[in-house]
C-alpha cells in the first residue's frame, strides 16, 4: 500500500532512519512521511514513536496501516481510534505511544486455513484467486488515505467502510 501511495506522489522511501525506510513528499497538499519500519512487525512502535516525536505530531496526523485476518481479503475498515485486536503490530505501537487514539487503515488479508499457523499464513504470498481483490483493495486504501488527508478522517470513514 504504501508502495501505491509512494507512485502516485512521486515519493521514495530515500533514507533510512527510525528503524524504518523513510520517504517524505506531499499528498493532497499536506507534508507527509511514509513509514515503513525495518523492526520485525512486531516491534513497530521501536520505529513509530521516535518518528512521531521527531516530527512533533500529535496522535491525530498518525495513520497506522496494516494486515487485518478478521477482514476477507480486499476489504478495508478506516477507524479514528480502537484496540490492537490481538494484532501484534498494533500492540507494539499502543505500547510505545502510550495511547490507542490513533487511526487505522486495516487491509483484510482473510482467515487463515485451520492447519496453518497465523504468522507463517500472514507472510504467505496471496494465491492467485485473491489478488485482484487485494490490488483493488490496495487502490481503494490509497483513495482513503488521500481522502483522510484532503478531506478528514469521517468523510474518508464515510467513504470507504
Amino acid at each position: 500500500m504504501l508502495e501505491e501511495l509512494g507512485q502516485r506522489h512521486r515519493i521514495a522511501p530515500r533514507r533510512s532512519k527510525f528503524r524504518a525506510a523513510l520517504g517524505e513528499g506531499v499528498i493532497a497538499g499536506h507534508a507527509v512521511a511514509l513509514l515503513r519500519p525495518s523492526t520485525y512487525m512486531n516491534l513497530s512502535g521501536e520505529s513509530v514513536a521516535p518518528a512521531m516525536r521527531f516530527y512533533r505530531l500529535p496522535l491525530t496526523h498518525l495513520l497506522i496501516i496494516c494486515d487485518d485476518v478478521h477482514l476477507p481479503p480486499g476489504q478495508i475498515r478506516l477507524r479514528r481510534s480502537g484496540s490492537a485486536g490481538g494484532h501484534k503490530g498494533l500492540i507494539s505501537i499502543i505500547e510505545h505511544l502510550d495511547s490507542q487514539s490513533f487511526p487505522r487503515l486495516r487491509l483484510g488479508v482473510g482467515e487463515p486455513p485451520p492447519e496453518l499457523d497465523q504468522v507463517a499464513y500472514v507472510l504467505m504470498r496471496f494465491r492467485r484467486e485473491e489478488l485482484p481483490a487485494v490490488r483493488e483493495a490496495i487502490d481503494l486504501a490509497a483513495d482513503a488515505v488521500e481522502t483522510w488527508l484532503g478531506e478528514g478522517i469521517d468523510v474518508a470513514m464515510n467513504r470507504f467502510n
